[in-house]
């Protein structure tokens, strides 16, 4: 199949690393948590008064500065995550495609079909396919495809997401990423659309600036298995 050069042209690294940091921060939970004064167990009473003791002024047994006493500027649970514009994920998503293009590890397969499903039968189709190491499998809808969700969950280093899901992150984290054709072709138009809107709203700017440079038309092919 015929791969688009606004789509597998180039990498982004900056951007890649971008999307990645966001997409792991979202996923932290958040949940540490310090006692501060307030939380910590121990009598809110006066431990002896104020003057005539010779020693320090005291408040609380649950003073910062006693031994079991609260934490002071604690963590305390909270989101990780923050906004990240779309068009940069998009952006982070090509330059994905396009670097496990350029290694060698993107695949391309007429369809995933499993008659039944075992997780034997399914094992060996991907032998004959060569993939070692970690795969990500894109699939245009896993609902429909339920033998193929059911034969590839119990392996090991092995990922099934559907076309409209796939993230960077996935793409990156895995050795091989083997595509499905038609989710390649619905991911491939999506992005090609929005690199289509990206230029045409540029296009005012662009007149009054030196026109950019355009990248070299060559037409990128990929064997399908």
């Amino acid at each position: 199949m015929d791969l688009a050069d606004e789509v597998f042209g180039a990498v982004n690294e900056d951007l890649l690393w971008e999307a990645i940091t966001h997409y792991r921060a979202s996923a932290r939970a958040g949940t540490h948590a310090t006692k501060n004064r307030w939380r910590v167990s121990g009598s809110g009473k006066k431990l002896w008064k104020q003057k005539g003791t010779g020693r320090a002024r005291i408040g609380s047994i649950r003073s910062p500065l006693w031994r079991h006493g609260g934490t002071v500027h604690g963590p305390q649970p909270r989101s990780y995550d923050y906004a990240f514009p779309k068009k940069k994920l998009l952006g982070a998503l090509r330059s994905a495609l396009a670097s496990k293009f350029a290694d060698g590890k993107l695949m391309v397969v007429t369809s995933f079909e499993v008659k039944e499903p075992k997780t034997k039968l399914f094992r060996e189709a991907l032998d004959k396919l060569e993939v070692e190491g970690t795969t990500l499998l894109v699939d245009i809808s896993t609902a429909e495809n339920k033998n193929l969700e059911l034969s590839s969950r119990n392996i090991d280093g092995l990922e099934l997401v559907r076309a409209n899901e796939v993230h960077p992150y996935h793409i990156m984290r895995y050795t091989h990423v083997v595509f499905a054709q038609p989710a390649l072709e619905k991911l491939q138009d999506s992005l090609k659309k929005s690199t289509s809107r990206r230029s045409h709203e540029a296009e005012p700017a662009a007149e009054k600036k030196k026109p950019a440079p355009r990248l070299r038309k060559t037409k990128a092919k990929a064997e399908v298995a």
